[in-house]
């Protein structure tokens, strides 16, 4: 597993003992890097090494912020200015559109398991055909922001990097030629969005966040400043006593308009956290807080912007992958868990949930303990004509247990979709496709 943490001492450390390394370091540091750690770094970024000496000191300064004085002021009065707020928003949003009718069956229970799998291959295929659709020009994912509560009040088109970056994460798991240039197209545009040092906020009037920050850091894994661990000691720094990463990083100089509806430990922020920073003694103190709450079955209600525990359990298993062996011996009681959400007919919920179910399993290692007929058959039952499935709530504060700003929820078509197709890939490896 790649190490952000440690990646800048790395190359130091061996420039340092290795001279043939440190000549090539300094010749063509591009080529350096990228044989030291087995990547591709991104064509249009120049790296540059230099050399302190005796007689020459080197001093780096920061990029200046993309952001105006304008717009930095701007957004210290967001939280209380809808019309900054708008100004993130890409209106107007369309209606909900109904969910597919949803046959008893699909009519590939009893097929073969060859015919069920090109079935999921085609389905994946036509989802595709949508995702290309909706994604637009510039590689973003858009979703929808509503109000939970109300359904009468406006809803806004919105494209934050952080849906962004939570569809391809999910979406690169698809082996199609065709997902894999949305997935290049999307890197590109997190690229361009990204703050010095490698920073992300979800609204431009809010803090920076480091939910929003580790998913994108997970998808832009060969971007230098991601690589090299250039974002690292501020995110080890935004910690609470107990060792936890807290979600927003409040700078000096910016206003703190997230107070009223602030929780400083989310348990799927830490998960994404460690999931990018790995196996390190710098998140153990956040991932015995996760055992513990797993092991004890204490999960639901324990993130405030995300309001299923099935995406609680997926975002975990997801750190549990990423970040081996740090969190291995989590894999039986997850997939006690996640199957214990099932109800009475045997399903985990809606399509979306459903979707996130079957990849939490597969992050797991407990994919075989469910009938893969059956799920594909529920995806394939609920996609729609034109390749899509329906939108759903997402993540967002579904409730008011931590303030008093409103029920906000964000989801979207293209959202759900690529759950979908992960699932569906995952599926039909169960099938042995």
């Amino acid at each position: 597993m790649r190490d952000p943490i440690n990646a800048t001492r790395r190359l130091l450390s061996k420039a340092g003992q290795d001279l043939e390394f440190r000549a090539r370091l300094l010749a063509d540091p591009r080529a350096a890097i990228e044989r030291e750690f087995c990547v591709t770094l991104p064509e249009g970024h120049e790296i540059l090494v230099h050399e302190n000496t005796h007689a020459a000191t080197h001093l780096v300064l920061p990029p200046l912020d993309e952001r105006g004085e304008e717009e930095r002021e701007a957004a210290r009065t967001g939280a209380a200015s809808l019309e900054f707020l708008k100004k993130t928003m890409y209106d107007p949003a369309p209606p909900i559109r109904p969910a597919a009718v949803r046959p008893e069956s699909a009519g590939v229970g009893a097929a073969s398991r060859e015919t069920l799998a090109r079935a999921a291959r085609e389905s994946i295929r036509r989802g595709l055909d949508f995702l290309e659709s909706a994604i637009d020009g510039n590689g973003a994912w858009h979703c929808i922001r509503f109000n939970i509560a109300d359904p009468d009040i406006p809803r806004h088109f919105e494209r934050p990097a952080f849906v962004s970056a939570l569809c391809v994460l999910a979406l690169e798991n698809c082996r199609e030629a065709r997902a894999k240039a949305i997935c290049a197209a999307t890197r590109s545009h997190l690229a361009d969005t990204m703050e010095y040092p490698g920073f992300w906020r979800y609204y431009r009037h809010l803090p920076q966040d480091l939910d929003s920050t580790a998913l994108c850091s997970l998808v832009l894994g060969s971007h230098p400043w991601i690589l090299l661990g250039r974002n690292v000691p501020r995110i080890l720094a935004n910690r609470d006593e107990e060792g936890r990463f807290m979600t927003w990083v409040l700078a000096e100089d910016e206003p703190d308009v997230v107070s009223t509806f602030r929780i400083e430990a989310d348990t799927v922020v830490n998960a994404n956290i460690i999931a990018y920073l790995g196996d390190h003694p710098a998140t153990e103190d956040a991932r015995a807080w996760l055992e513990s709450l797993v092991t004890e079955g204490s999960l639901e209600g324990s993130s405030k912007w995300y309001p299923d525990t099935v995406a609680i359990y997926y975002a975990i298993t997801r750190a549990m992958v990423r970040a081996q062996p740090a969190l291995d011996r989590l894999g039986p009681v997850l997939t006690d868990r996640i199957l214990a959400l099932r109800d009475g007919h045997g399903e985990f919920g809606n399509v979306l949930q459903t979707a996130q179910a079957v990849s939490a399993l597969f992050n797991a290692g407990g994919l075989d303990r469910i009938d893969a007929r059956r799920e594909v058959d529920r995806l394939l039952g609920e996609q729609r004509e034109d390749g899509s499935w329906p939108e759903l709530l997402a993540f967002g504060d579904a409730s008011l247990k931590w303030g008093v700003v409103g029920q906000i929820g964000h989801g979207s078509e293209s959202v759900t979709s690529a759950f979908c197709i992960e699932a569906l890939e995952r599926l039909t490896g169960a099938l042995g496709a």
